[in-house]
């Protein structure tokens, strides 16, 4: 007798579907697992097998085969427990099997029988609703999992529960979603003394998801600035707080369920592995770029991080995703996320001021920066010298703008933004415009244009920082209200560009 279950397996963000197949036969008593199962999924047989004897259910002495289909298609994680023991029931004819076929369930299974909460519910009732069939999955996932609502989900807090509900005796209720976490109160940008270059930078950088590189003496306030920048970003609507939680999901970082509105904002160390920025380790987990995506990756020392490390970054900066290749896995992350960069003049931090720079500057500034390669500098549209603060300045009442102020003209400028790309599929911001649509929505007046010609040849400009300017000068013109670039705004735009127009 064959009965079927049905759950998935997890390649980035996608969820592929799995049929569990069980069979109960005649021969000598095994039970036997197939389908390119790893070590999580092989060890099932014993959760399961225990856990049905705490239900007093004892398996027959026959032979038991549970394939997973497709046979070619790598099985990882415990989530094929409570699949694997649905199958098994329904073969030994203790629940229906029509009631299970309609089913895709996933769930790790203690000793007891109790369903623990695994990775990934979000994107598996995403799965669910494309075969338009319910989600049965832990109690305690089920409030995340209820977030897509073509998706019918039923959170089980033990196996015996889910007995119960397929026999009729106590059908489970379905599960609501969780609530919507508020972003929580930033750091003001007043509370930064002086720094105005760098506060408008920042403004800009947001309003237009520009890359930024901050580089100045320690204590300048180049940190400070980035932790005040989640302040004066909108939080996500729907569609990206949809995205950015599948990947939370397969990370378990979702809280109780709970979706945040609030955008992402990652600072690893500079001691981080390849695998902890990009992705990887032996279930190719997303990594820091990808949590970051639809928000900010704050990297910090950045000359400190390894050469390998931010070598990598320079294609997912272009394409906005990642593959991770793997002997066993390719997978494919997005990432489309604003980096914040903040480095130091040189290895002392001290190469701007003359009575504390060491004896071998310049050449030990040369060194430092040298560690970012050219075509990786050359990928962020905005640089900018953050200099000391005097201690006068500090006893200073706050200048500028509040991050609510900053916060209302960056939100003004991206609406305007997501107004102009309604028509372009992939384009959300100024940073995704290219080709023929970066044309028909940045080029300059003659004044602006001739002003950029001759910065071009005069710095040296790459073509991509030709293009970088534009789009620059084009978010300029959007938090100025100008449905024009015009001379003044492709001129800011390249005072934050020409420190780093020569290109390697």
């Amino acid at each position: 007798m064959i009965a079927r279950a049905y759950t998935v397996a997890f390649e980035g963000v996608d969820a592929r579907h799995v049929e569990v197949q069980c069979a109960v036969t005649p021969g000598v008593p095994a039970f036997s697992l197939v389908g390119l199962p790893d070590k999580a999924v092989s060890e099932a047989r014993d959760r399961v097998r225990t856990a049905l004897t705490s239900m007093a259910i004892a398996l027959p002495s026959k032979r038991i085969t549970v394939n997973l289909s497709p046979a070619d298609l790598p099985k990882e994680g415990s989530h094929f427990d409570l699949p694997i023991a649905l199958a098994l029931l329904a073969a030994l004819e203790i629940i229906p099997k029509d009631a299970i076929e309609g089913t895709t369930s996933l769930g790790e299974l203690s000793l007891d029988g109790t369903i623990m909460p695994v990775i990934g519910a979000l994107p598996a009732a995403m799965a669910a609703a494309e075969e338009d069939r319910t989600l049965l999955c832990p109690k305690a996932s089920g409030a995340e999992a209820a977030w897509v609502g073509a998706a019918h989900v039923i959170g089980a807090a033990t196996l015996a529960d889910v007995v119960r509900h397929f026999t009729g005796q106590a059908p489970l209720p379905a599960a609501q979603p969780g609530e919507v976490i508020a972003p929580p109160l930033g750091r003001d940008l007043r509370d930064v003394k002086g720094q105005e270059r760098a506060k408008r930078a920042l403004e800009i950088a947001a309003a237009g998801r520009h890359h930024l590189m901050l580089i100045g003496t320690p204590g300048s306030g180049k940190s400070m600035l980035a932790a005040r920048l989640p302040g004066i970003l909108p939080p996500l609507d729907a569609r990206e707080a949809l995205e950015t939680s599948m990947i939370h999901s397969l990370a378990g970082l979702l809280d109780q369920g709970g979706i945040s509105r609030a955008r992402p904002f990652r600072e690893p160390h500079h001691t981080a592995s390849m695998a902890a920025i990009v992705g990887g380790g032996r279930r190719a987990s997303p990594g820091e770029i990808s949590l970051a995506h639809n928000g900010v990756l704050f990297m910090d020392e950045f000359p400190e991080f390894s050469r390998t490390v931010l070598e990598t970054l320079r294609q997912p900066i272009e394409t906005g995703e990642v593959m991770i290749a793997r002997a066993n896995a390719h997978v494919t992350y997005p990432c489309r996320f604003m980096l914040i960069a903040a480095a130091n003049p040189c290895k002392c931090g001290y190469l701007s001021e003359p009575s504390r720079a060491c004896s071998r500057a310049p050449v030990c500034g040369e060194d430092y920066l040298g560690r970012i390669s050219g075509p990786l500098m050359d990928r962020f549209d905005l640089r900018v010298d953050v200099p000391p603060v005097s201690f006068s300045d500090l006893d200073l009442p706050p200048s500028g703008d509040s991050s609510a102020e900053v916060a209302g003209r960056v939100a003004a400028a991206q609406a305007v933004q997501a107004a102009r790309f309604a028509d372009a599929p992939g384009t959300r911001l100024n940073s995704d415009a290219e080709g023929a649509i970066l044309d028909a929505v940045a080029t300059p007046d003659a004044e602006g244009r001739a002003l950029l010609t001759r910065m071009a040849d005069r710095f040296g400009l790459s073509a991509r920082g030709y293009h970088r300017v534009l789009r620059v000068a084009r978010t300029i013109a959007d938090l100025d209200g100008s449905a024009n670039v015009r001379r003044p705004h492709v001129a800011e735009a390249a005072s934050y560009r020409i420190t780093t127009a020569k290109e390697t």
